[in-house]
């Protein structure tokens, strides 16, 4: 299947019936300050570069950032995840802007691809461990198109998890399993290098357990490992 295919079956999924009525909610109440705005309101692909050597994994779409716009990391306020995100990326040459803003602000990804371990908004940013499992074809399929893969930047330890649940499924199993640390890299026998990193929320990066140069840090990492 060609990634349009397989974004196709992305938009058009139905399998939970909680986060599709969550998110249709959303769609229809709106945040005052977008109440002109169309919602998105499906389920999100990625995006990026289909020939990127970086995958940037996070865990899933923000009410009123990606469920609004359609875009990954996409809409969620200045001073949110998707600038916080796209900063880091920029400083280190993998994204043309260092915003997010909307699906029509000229932002291309260069050698870097983002895909979400969730594609629908779930309520209070926690998906269930069946909604997680019933979302991992999507991310299989787009995988198979990225055929260039060869560092995962794993955003927080459900997005970590979720790629080692991947790689066990494809029987690329690490024993024992790799414990989720911020700024830790991994290197399997077999399979891209993952390195982890904490999730760029707004809850990690207003108290400080993330700040722009850590996660710079392991961008800097991830375009070092892309190029060896």
């Amino acid at each position: 299947m060609s990634l349009a295919n397989i974004h196709h079956d992305i938009i058009t999924c139905s399998r939970c019936e909680r986060l599709r009525t969550y998110c249709g909610e959303i769609a229809r109440t709106k945040r005052a300050a977008f109440r002109e705005d169309t919602y998105w309101g499906k389920p999100v692909p990625g995006f990026g570069d289909p020939d990127a050597r970086v995958l940037v994994l996070g865990l899933a779409p923000a009410a009123h950032g990606a469920n609004r716009t359609g875009r990954v990391f996409t809409g969620d306020g200045g001073g949110g995840s998707g600038d916080f995100l796209m900063t880091a990326m920029h400083r280190n040459g993998f994204a043309s802007i260092p915003t997010s803003q909307s699906i029509d602000d000229g932002l291309q990804l260069h050698d870097a691809f983002i895909a979400a371990a969730v594609r629908c908004a779930p309520p209070d940013n926690k998906p269930e461990p069946d909604e997680i499992a019933a979302c991992l074809p999507h991310l299989e399929a787009e995988l198979d198109e990225l055929r260039n893969v060869r560092i995962v930047v794993a955003l927080g330890k459900i997005a970590f998890d979720v790629w080692w649940k991947l790689m066990a499924g494809r029987g690329l199993a690490v024993k024992p399993r790799p414990v989720f640390a911020h700024g830790a890299v991994y290197k399997p026998a077999d399979g891209p290098i993952v390195i982890a990193s904490y999730h760029p929320s707004r809850q990690n990066t207003h108290t400080g357990k993330l700040t722009p140069q850590m996660l710079s840090a392991v961008f800097r990492k991830a375009a070092k490992l892309a190029g060896t």
